[in-house]
């Protein structure tokens, strides 16, 4: 089954932009906008699990605290982890 790009990026953009948080869908629509055209295949994968991590852990991961879980680090995780939200 062949995935179609421009249908996993329009899913990942909904996914991160109506988390249920205000912050974490500013937190996650920024990041989600500034990278996803730069994501290849494999990343955009990698990107749609980092949202299947529940927003507190997200957040906290994103700002350095302890999570109550362990968030699988590579390339997507570890861009995320060092993106600083900056409002508009």
């Amino acid at each position: 089954m062949t995935i179609n790009i421009k249908d996993l990026k329009n899913k990942i953009i909904y996914r991160a932009n109506y988390r249920g948080t205000k912050e974490m869908d500013k937190l996650l629509g920024s990041f989600t906008k500034k990278y996803i055209d730069q994501f290849n295949e494999q990343e955009l994968k990698l990107l749609c699990d980092l949202l299947d991590y529940d927003d507190e852990n997200l957040y906290k991961f994103n700002q350095g605290q302890n999570l109550t879980l362990q968030i699988e680090l590579n390339k997507v995780s570890e861009i995320f982890k060092n993106y600083k939200y900056v409002s508009e």
